[in-house]
């Protein structure tokens, strides 16, 4: 692949900012050619569920594929077992008969994948072991066998291209999402506490964190990819589940501070608070947004002495308010709230320091991971 440090022109350049949606279709390509070449060199009946197994089955990833591959193969053994056995104790000689086969055929693997999804395709399979022999001739063992034959294949193609014709490793979109989702907590960092002076309804706290809820559900997806990549030993990476549970006690710590900065504080407080605030709402920005370049960059995290000194510089100023007795005069809720977003700063700097643990585990060399482990 092109050094990206390198900037082609041309139609190169529409290609390199194109190459997320190209290698997929690449891959897929390579598959699906590769998966008939082979159907037809051991002259399987229906080169054609080769062919679709494959390209279904090569994935974005290679954690997707591995996940999608033994679900598909799952389902297809099931369906062929459940309907060859229909097909060959129950005689269908007629329609009628034919009708109710089908029925009895599809009927429970219908609903066993209601309840467990992985048997989603277990009905069609059953349906093209009973259906094929009548169309085709032939009896229904050699159906069910040619079709578990067809879609292993396949299978086996879609899965041997996604690991070996430009693998795309989950950790590293992993990585990538975790960036992402980190740079919207900056921005939402420094929305939340750019203004102490005024109100902010539900719907704006909604606006202003849009986007990092659904970055973290696309993260918990791709992690869970990784973790069948890992669990395969497809690669020596640390585990994701870790960094995904720090970035999503820090979402609720944002909450936290949306729900403490709703309603404007008091004159006195808000020229007292204001500075401080802003220092720590850079500082914390800063931070979030230089561990995610430093998890895709696989680097050290940066260090926490600017977001310590911001919190300390707002400690001191709570401490100076409270000695003058300026917090006596808040009502229940102004205090509540007042005391709320204290404790979701220091919350989310004890959060910081498993982001940087997450950071730093990341930055280590793979080989050296494997050799500690």
């Amino acid at each position: 692949m092109p050094d990206p440090s390198r900037r082609p022109s041309g139609l190169r350049a529409a290609i390199w900012q194109r190459r997320t949606q190209l290698l997929p279709a690449l891959r897929n390509t390579i598959a699906a050619m590769l998966s008939l070449a082979l159907a037809l060199a051991f002259g399987l009946p229906l080169p054609l569920w080769a062919v679709l197994t494959a390209l279904i089955l090569t994935q974005a990833t290679l954690g997707r594929s591995l996940r999608v591959t033994i679900d598909y193969m799952i389902g297809t053994l099931g369906g062929a077992l459940y309907g060859g056995a229909i097909a060959v104790l129950i005689p269908h000689t007629s329609e009628i008969a034919l009708l109710g086969v089908l029925a009895l055929a599809i009927g429970p693997l219908l609903v066993v994948a209601a309840i467990n999804p992985r048997m989603n395709v277990a009905p069609i399979t059953a349906v093209i072991v009973l259906l094929l022999p009548s169309m085709r001739g032939g009896s229904p063992l050699d159906s069910a066998i040619d079709r578990v034959i067809e879609v292993g294949l396949g299978a086996f193609t879609g899965l041997a291209v996604s690991l070996l014709v430009f693998p795309s490793s989950a950790h590293r979109q992993a990585l990538e999402s975790a960036a992402r989702t980190l740079d919207l907590m900056a921005d939402a960092v420094g929305q939340l506490l750019a203004d102490l002076t005024r109100p902010r309804d539900v719907d704006t706290l909604h606006r202003i964190q849009d986007g990092i809820g659904q970055s973290l559900v696309k993260l918990d997806a791709i992690a869970a990819e990784a973790a069948h990549e890992r669990s395969a030993r497809l690669t020596a990476e640390p585990d994701a589940g870790p960094l995904l549970r720090t970035l999503l006690r820090l979402r609720h710590d944002l909450v936290i501070v949306g729900r403490a900065v709703a309603q404007p504080q008091p004159e006195d407080f808000q020229a007292r608070l204001g500075a401080p605030l802003r220092r720590v709402s850079t500082a914390f920005g800063t931070y979030l947004r230089g561990c995610g370049t430093a998890l895709v960059a696989r680097t050290g995290p940066p260090t926490l002495d600017p977001v310590r000194a911001a919190l300390e510089g707002y400690a001191a100023e709570i401490a100076a308010l409270r000695a003058a007795g300026l917090t006596r005069a808040l009502s229940a809720d102004a205090t509540e709230r007042f005391f709320a977003l204290g404790f979701a700063l220091e919350q989310m700097h004890l959060n910081f320091r498993d982001l940087e643990r997450c950071t730093r585990e990341w930055s280590q060399e793979p080989d050296a991971r494997s050799r500690r482990g």
